[in-house]
Formats: C-alpha cells, sequence, structure tokens
C-alpha cells in the first residue's frame, strides 16, 4: 500500500530541524573538543608551574619537602612506596582522566636530573562542575531545537499560506466558467508571482482553445446541415426519377466541392492561430482569383445574375492557399445568394485587397454592427442576426486568425460591398 505523500510544509520543517540538529551537534561537538583542550592546557601549565617550583626550591634548600597542598599529590621517583599503583608505569606527560581510588585525577610524569617526578592532582570536584555544564548544554541544545520547530512550523504556516491560497483558488475554478485571473496576495513572493502569471497565461491559451472548439462545434453543426441536406435530397429524387439522375448528380458534386471548402475553414478555425501562419506560403492572389469566380458561375444559374471580375492587380501574399480560396469563395457565394439579379463586381487592389460589390437586398446597420463585433470579440454572435451573417462569420474568425481585415459597406437597396485585406 502506498504511503501518502507528505505535504511540502511538513517536509520544510523536517528539513530545518534536521539542518538545525546537525548544527547544534556540529557546535557542541566543537566546544567539546576546544574545552578538552584549553582543559588539558590548563592542567599541563599549572602541573607545570607546581612542579617547577618543587624543584627550584629544591635546588636552592637542600632537604626541602612538599607541603603537601590540597588535592595536590607529588611523588619522587618509581619505587617510592606511596606512589598508587595506578600510576606506575605512566610514560613523561600529562595524562587526564586517571582514576585514583573512586576518584578522579590529572597527572603530570616529568623526568628530572635522573629522577621521575608524578605530580597528581584531584579533580573530581571540577569533572562533577563539568558534567553539570555538559548536562545545562544538552538541555539547552534540546529546548533550542523545540524553539526552532514551534517557529518553523508557524513560521513555515504562515510562509506557504500564500501558496496554499493559491492552490486553494485554482482548484475551486470551474472549467465551465468564464476563465478569470489567479491573483496573489500582497506582498508574495516573486516565485508566486511568477506561478500565477504563468497559470493566468495557461488560461488565456486555453480559453482561446476552448473558444476554438467551441465555435468549430457550433458553426460544424450549423454549416454543414445544408450541404449535407442537398446531397440527400438530391441522392433521393435521382433514386425516384432516374431521368434526372445526372442534373442531382452534379448538386451533390458541387455541394461535396462547397462541404470540402468549409471543411477547410473548420479546421483552420480549430487550430492554433501560429501554427495556421507558419503554414503559410507565397500565394499569387491574381491568379488564383479568376478560378474562384469559375468555380461559383455554377451558383448564377436560375438567376438572372453575371459576374464581372475586372482586370486583377498583380498581388502576392503569404497565406494557406486553401483557407485564401475558401475565404474569398464564402464572401462570393454569400453575394451570390442574396443577389436575384444584376451584377456582381470583382475586384484585386495592389494593396492585397479583394472586393465584391453585389446587387442584393443589403444590409442592415445592425447585421453590420453584429459582424465588427464578432471581429472585436470573436464570440461567434453573428450567426444570430440572420442567414447574411452565416458566411460571414467564417470569414469574421479567420480575420482574426491571420489577422487580415474584413470591411462592409451596406449601399442600402443596392447591395453590399465586401472588402477583405489581407495582409503582405
Amino acid at each position: 500500500m502506498l504511503r501518502p505523500p507528505r505535504s511540502l510544509r511538513y517536509r520544510i520543517v523536517l528539513w530545518l530541524l534536521a539542518f538545525a540538529t546537525a548544527l547544534t551537534v556540529a557546535v557542541i561537538a566543537q566546544g567539546t573538543v576546544v574545552v578538552e583542550y584549553v582543559e588539558r592546557a590548563a592542567w599541563k601549565s599549572l602541573l607545570t608551574a607546581e612542579l617547577d617550583h618543587f624543584i627550584q626550591r629544591s635546588r636552592e634548600i637542600p632537604g626541602y619537602q612538599w607541603d603537601g597542598t590540597d588535592g595536590l599529590s607529588l611523588y619522587g621517583g618509581t619505587d617510592d612506596a606511596q606512589l598508587p599503583p595506578p600510576l606506575r608505569g605512566l610514560g613523561a606527560g600529562l595524562h587526564d582522566d586517571v582514576l585514583i581510588g573512586r576518584t578522579n585525577h590529572v597527572v603530570l610524569v616529568r623526568d628530572i636530573d635522573g629522577i621521575r617526578y608524578t605530580l597528581a592532582m584531584d579533580i573530581e570536584a571540577f569533572e562533577s562542575e563539568e558534567t553539570g555544564y555538559e548536562l545545562l548544554t544538552v538541555l539547552a541544545s534540546f529546548a533550542l531545537l523545540l524553539a526552532i520547530g514551534v517557529a518553523a512550523v508557524f513560521g513555515v504556516g504562515r510562509l506557504l499560506h500564500p501558496l496554499s491560497r493559491l492552490a486553494r483558488d485554482i482548484g475551486t475554478m470551474d472549467p465551465g466558467d468564464q476563465p478569470g485571473r489567479i491573483k496573489v496576495e500582497p506582498g508574495a513572493g516573486t516565485e508566486l508571482v511568477v506561478i500565477a502569471d504563468a497559470f493566468n497565461d495557461y488560461l488565456g491559451r486555453n480559453a482561446r482553445f476552448v473558444e476554438r472548439e467551441r465555435d468549430f462545434i457550433n458553426t460544424a453543426s450549423h454549416e454543414l446541415r445544408t450541404p449535407v441536406a442537398v446531397i440527400n435530397g438530391a441522392a433521393e429524387l435521382g433514386l425516384r426519377e432516374p431521368q434526372v439522375a445526372a442534373h442531382q448528380l452534379h448538386r451533390i458534386q458541387r455541394s461535396a466541392r462547397e462541404m470540402e471548402q468549409l471543411m477547410v475553414l473548420l479546421l483552420a478555425l480549430a487550430k492554433d492561430p501560429a501554427r495556421l501562419v507558419s503554414s503559410s506560403e507565397p500565394l499569387a492572389l491574381d491568379a488564383l482569383l479568376p478560378r474562384i469566380v469559375e468555380d461559383h458561375q455554377h451558383l448564377t444559374a436560375g438567376k438572372s445574375l453575371q459576374l464581372r471580375l475586372a482586370p486583377p492587380a498583380r498581388c502576392d501574399v503569404q497565406a494557406p492557399a486553401a483557407i485564401a480560396r475558401a475565404a474569398i469563395g464564402n464572401l462570393l457565394r454569400n453575394a451570390i445568394e442574396h443577389s436575384d439579379s444584376g451584377c456582381i463586381d470583382i475586384e484585386l487592389h495592389e494593396d492585397a485587397t479583394v472586393v465584391i460589390r453585389d446587387p442584393g437586398h443589403g444590409m442592415s446597420p445592425e447585421q453590420i454592427s453584429a459582424v465588427y463585433g464578432l471581429l472585436a470579440r470573436n464570440d461567434g454572435g453573428v450567426g444570430d442576426t440572420g442567414e447574411p451573417g452565416i458566411g460571414l462569420e467564417l470569414i469574421a474568425r479567420l480575420c482574426e486568425h491571420f489577422g487580415w481585415r474584413l470591411e462592409l459597406q451596406s449601399r442600402g437597396d443596392r447591395g453590399t460591398t465586401a472588402m477583405l485585406k489581407f495582409s503582405n
């Protein structure tokens, strides 16, 4: 069974306590070594001074005797009958923590004038005090670690509070709601600001992705319904009346071609704009425009309508050919569908602007405002304004993707002028 993951607060506090413990142990160890060194130096200096004093007095005063200072015992020669057994066999130098009976002694052994002198000092009282100080140091260390632990728990908790609030705000966000922004508390660290900015950027990119997906679904369900219905109706009529099958097959072919162009537009809208721009290629609009007009001539059948293309100016742009063809074709089809008779003028200017003037019913100011609103918001609102906005909705979204500009001018009862300017 997997152990649940530890919280960041727990791990930070644990590492702080581990660091404080290691630092305390190191300080105590260093203090112990220093105290031991100083202690031995002090003992050696004291005992050496006492022994030098005795030797000097012995040389100055023949027969001088050790006066037996409290805590100090002097023995001359290795055959001294009073020399305690623990001191026999000790080499020259200082010897600490030598137990004589039940009492700790520090012993200095020196060879002077062929005689080995042994000076022992009782340090039991000092050792007791030293043990007490060591115990006090250990208790103080534990108290310090406890204080550090309490301070770490509350301090780290306070330090991580903005992070916990940030995580709580992220956790309460609903993917179905409009994307908001994550805000950090005043005085928050730069790391939290970086995290919040990065997450807000992700929210914006994700919102645009969701919007493109929603637009694709809504537009696809709406736009594909008409050509599919035409194909189904033509197929059923062709099956019932074989004598008109050829005509219906042509209708099916045209509807399939329109669906193909429509799918190009819809798939373009579903992709990231940066990827679309990177897939652009040099495109000669003056060569493309006549083919588009020719492909849409069949839509004028049954109408007293003429497509008139002015000699196009030489113009090259950077754009995906299939998408540019579909965009211009969608504008032209929209003009044909809403015109009954007259002449539709198509022009290409040197600044990469395609102009289509139709003699149709015109667009109301509300419909034109809706198209411009879509260009500003990209919220799909044009579809609610009536049929003239359906094709224009796709063009408006493509303009938002590629940085193109669509302008509409209603001429009242004399029709509408659509201008699509490509980015050179």
